[in-house]
């Protein structure tokens, strides 16, 4: 992959994030804060171009599922010095609930998308609250990879890291000094229990950014991807993957 400078990156979202706010006549953020790395990092990335004081995190736990989310969020909000009169904490169990118990035999894959959009709900339902604008928390590698809700956790104002895969990500972490429990725990979209991207994938985030990278970044074909040595199989699963999703990056379908 392309070498990655994280100071100068951090730097660049940073006069980014700072510039767009002003442009746009707004001075607060409202950013959902899951307790992982991306939201971590965005959150951190938030304070440095606005100030702690012009943050506000949501934290959007479902019951008891979130609960290490929401101890890990906290973390990072001390860390992040902003001050706890600015953070949001709502139980998103009730709202869930009066949706899905219209289908009793509703699989968790659509309670996951459920749950993701009324998360957004509160999220802009906040920004109009304390006049911000939301920022988002998404990845490169999850957008190519469609692995996100439409109109749920892609959902945004500002997206800071839509640019950089998830081991970029990692990276841009480990400069901002995010809390190491954070850093090293096993990313997952908290929609069930268990539930990790990796195990969803059958494959490693790491295997995705390279691969990824070589298909998109420098238009490598298939054949030559295998070439550098990655096993055909994974290969196939990888590119497949953004095969199946692609329809998300192209609706709503409209007349031209």
């Amino acid at each position: 992959m392309i070498p990655f400078d994280s100071s100068k990156e951090a730097e660049r979202i940073t006069s980014f994030i700072k510039e767009t706010f002003q442009k746009e006549g707004f001075s607060q953020a409202v950013i959902g804060l899951s307790g992982g790395i991306d939201s971590a990092v965005s959150c951190a990335l938030s304070v440095r171009a606005l100030g702690e004081g012009n943050v506000y995190p949501i934290l959007l736990p479902h019951g008891v599922l979130n609960t290490q989310g929401v101890l890990d969020g906290m973390k990072l909000i001390e860390t992040l010095h902003i001050p706890f009169t600015h953070v949001t904490r709502i139980d998103i169990t009730p709202s869930v609930a009066a949706i899905t118990k219209s289908d009793p035999v509703m699989d968790r894959v659509r309670r996951g998308n459920i749950m993701a959009r009324v998360r957004m709900i509160h999220l802009f339902d906040q920004a109009k609250k304390h006049q911000a604008l939301v920022v988002g928390t998404e990845n490169k590698t999850e957008h190519f990879l469609g692995y996100y809700t439409r109109f749920g956790d892609e959902a945004s104002d500002v997206e800071p890291m839509r640019h950089l895969y998830k081991t970029q990500v990692f990276e841009l972490a480990k400069y901002l000094k995010i809390p190491e429990e954070i850093v090293i725990k096993p990313p997952s979209a908290d929609l069930w229990p268990e539930q990790t991207d990796e195990k969803e994938f059958g494959f490693t985030y790491k295997e995705a950014d390279e691969i990824l990278s070589l298909f998109i970044d420098e238009k490598n074909e298939v054949e030559s991807i295998i070439q550098h040595g990655y096993a055909k199989e994974v290969v196939s699963r990888i590119l497949s993957h953004m095969k199946i999703t692609a329809f998300k990056t192209k609706t709503p379908y409209r007349v031209i």
